[in-house]
This record gives C-alpha cells, structure tokens and sequence, in this order.
C-alpha cells in the first residue's frame, strides 16, 4: 500500500512538464496569432514574464487552443466558395489562421486577406503545387504528388520566378483537361469543353473535379467520387499528365522563395516511402499527417523516419458532401503549431528582408504595388503617400510581423539603403 501512495505523486510531476511545455507552445502561437503592441514597463515583469498565469491555465485546462487550418480551396482553383465566403465559413468554425493553398495559384490570396482582416483572422498565403515524381526524370512519366507551400505575410520572395512556374503549370492543365476529354470521348462518354469551361469558372485552369462534376451533371456517374473511381483516377482510363515540373524542383523552388514545403495527402500515394525519401533529399519541411478523422496508420512513422514536421489540414473545398470535412476540422495540437512557426518565423523574416532589399533597388509605387501583392499595410488606407522608404520599412513591419519577429529580423541595411529614398511616382 506504502508503494502506491509514494507512486501517486510520481505520475503527478511527470505530467507537470508537458503542461508546462504546452503552456509555453500557447503563449507562442497566441502571440503570433493575435499580435499586439510590447508590454509596458506595468505589465511586464522581467523576473516572471515567460508564461502569463492565464496562458498556464488555458493550455493545462484545454481551454487556449488556436486553429489553424492548413489546407483549403477556393473557387479559384478547383473549390466551391469565393475566398471571402471561405474566410468567412472558417470564422464561423473557429479558424483564428487560415491557409488558402488553391493548386498552382495564389490568385484569391489578397481577398483572403482583406476578408480576413474584418475578422481579426490571419492569413497564411499558400499554394497546392501540382508535381511529379519520376525516379529517372523522365517527362510525361511519373505518379502525381502535391506540395503545399506556406508563406509569410509579405508573400513569396522571388514571386515573379514562382508565379512563372505556376503559369506554366496552369497552361498545361488546359491541354490536360481537353486530353482528359479526348480519351472519355473515345470510352464514349462525351463531354463537352464548354460545359468543364464554366463549371471551372473564367480564368480558373480546369482540373479533375471539374470534369467530374461535369461527369455527374450529364449523367454517366452519380458523384464525383465514381467519376474518379471509374475514370479520373490516377490508375483511370481517362487520366492525363499536364506540364507539372519534379517534386524536387518544386520543393527547391518554395525553399528558394522563402516558405515552409509540406507533402500533401501522402497516403494516396502508390510508394510513399520513395516519394518522401527523393523529397526530404531536395529539402522538404514537413508532411500531412492528421485528418479529421486522426493520424493515418504508418505516416506519422515515416514523418518520424525522415525527420519531418507532422502537420495536416481539412482540404476543404465546399463541396456539400457528407463525406468532406470542414474547414477546421482538423485541431493540431497547440505544441505541432508552435514547431511549425519556430520553422516558418525566421524563413519568412528572411523572405520579407529579400522583398524590401529589392525594393530599396527601385523604390517607385509601381514597385510598391508589387511587394504589397499580398502583404497588404493594415494601418495604410492608400490615401497618403509614403515620405521616404523609411515608412515603407516601418508599415512592413507593423503589418507582417509580429513584435518578437521585428526585434529579432536584421533591418539595418535596408534601412539604411532606404532611408534617404523618396518613393517616385
């Protein structure tokens, strides 16, 4: 009797570290989800200001969580609802941050943003980039792999490299879309461009749920589901490749524009293993693991054995269905999210000093324009214009960072080059 009472507080202080690490993961994410300005000399207590009382509290008691979802689309790819109605739907849910990763666009991103903003939500910028994984390069040959891409508020660095990539990827959905057609055509199955054309929306690149819902609008299937099975499948008789580049370059390229590479639903991958193996070699960050339904036998082993960040997200898209899970469906734990901005944090101060170090080259409003693409200056209206470069450095930093991020970026070069700078018409 005498062991198992000594052995009651034992399992008392084991559990105490973990609250406490999750308190602290709180604070973190809490921080970044929600800026506010630095404590006063009132509020901060040099001796005791790592872990306010109430943070201790939320995350012990399971009451602090943030959510993040990490995966949805919009109308501008292959999703139901308009960026604004998918920000709105996320608040509705709870989301404090969403990321918008439509395939191979960031076209709804500044909506995203501005909606976002009427809610005090955040905005990661993302992408869903379509690739291939060939083991011998070989074009036209491969399985089909999708990477996220995350990004800090300013954007992508380099975006005008990125969105060549994309555009390309995009064109080549179209002649995928009509091969797609071509070879239903010939299971006799005609479908007509027009009809995959303004399901997928003017200027939206038509992908398989297009043609799938164009599938079960004329009647050869009852859901987008059959369609896939009986054709659209990556094994099916009307499947086609597009011009997706290698996962390798893909994963090089999110590294080289400044943001976080994730690999996207892995288990509808045919050899997972190899695929993850030829990605943690060019550099991947991380892999969706959870789904609103939990972890997926085996994948968080593999994250483990190639020293990924575990991540995951809804892929919500708006469909109606029973089967689909919503937006914020999927609730990482508080110290998963904590990882991912320790990641992501000093990656995306980087990209946003690459952005104003360009800038500082050409300081014009034209160019202005280009690096507030996405990153737009919560306290600018727009109406004002900027003095020197100084106020475009300061705005930057107020909007996209939060205060521990501009303690910590070094600004004194861009500063310095941006100092004497009159912003030309």
């Amino acid at each position: 009797m005498g062991s198992k009472k000594r052995a009651k507080p034992s399992r008392g202080k084991k559990k105490a570290r973990p609250c406490a690490d999750q308190a602290l993961a709180l604070e973190y994410v809490r921080a970044w989800a929600h800026p506010a300005p630095p404590p006063g000399p009132s509020t901060a207590d040099a001796g005791n200001s790592f872990l306010p009382p109430q943070a201790a509290r939320m995350a012990c008691g399971g009451g602090g969580n943030v959510l993040f979802e990490l995966h949805s689309h919009s109308k501008h790819s292959d999703g139901f609802l308009s960026p604004s109605a998918l920000v709105e739907r996320a608040h509705r849910n709870g989301v404090k941050v969403l990321s918008l990763t439509d395939h191979d666009t960031m076209a709804g991103i500044p909506e995203a943003m501005s909606a976002a903003h009427k809610f005090g939500m955040r905005i990661i910028p993302g992408v869903e980039i379509s690739a291939i994984h060939s083991p011998r390069q070989i074009p036209g040959s491969g399985e089909p792999v999708h990477i996220l891409a995350y990004y800090g508020m300013c954007g992508p660095s380099r975006f005008d490299e990125l969105d060549s990539m994309l555009l390309n990827i995009r064109d080549g959905r179209f002649l995928r879309a009509k091969n797609m057609l071509a070879k239903l055509n010939t299971l006799k199955v005609p479908i007509k461009w027009e009809h995959v054309t303004k399901i997928a929306g003017e200027g939206v690149a038509p992908g398989r749920l297009h043609i799938a819902r164009a599938l079960v609008e004329a009647g050869y299937v009852d859901n987008v589901r059959e369609a896939f099975n009986k054709y659209l499948g990556n094994d099916g008789p009307a499947y086609a490749t597009g011009s997706e580049p290698f996962i390798e370059t893909v994963v090089q390229m999110i590294s080289r524009t400044g943001g976080i590479s994730a690999l996207a639903h892995p288990w509808s991958l045919k050899n997972p293993d190899a695929v993850i193996r030829s990605l943690k070699s060019a550099g991947l960050d991380a892999m969706e693991v959870y789904r609103s339904d939990g972890k997926v036998d085996g994948f968080s082993e593999l994250a483990e054995k190639y020293g990924l960040l575990k991540l995951g997200g809804s892929d919500f898209h708006g469909k109606g269905t029973k089967d689909e899970s919503d937006v914020g469906a999927v609730k990482l734990a508080i110290t998963t999210l904590s990882s991912f901005l320790e990641m992501a944090r000093p990656i995306w101060c980087s990209a946003m000093k690459d952005i104003l170090l360009k800038f500082a080259e050409a300081p014009s409003a034209a160019n202005l324009g280009k690096i507030l693409k996405f990153g737009q200056l919560v306290s600018f209206d727009g109406s004002a214009p900027f003095d020197s470069g100084t106020d475009v450095v300061n705005l930057c930093l107020t909007s996209w960072l939060s205060y521990d991020d501009m303690e910590a970026v070094e600004l004194a070069e861009v500063r310095s080059k941006l100092a004497r700078c009159a912003i030309k018409a």
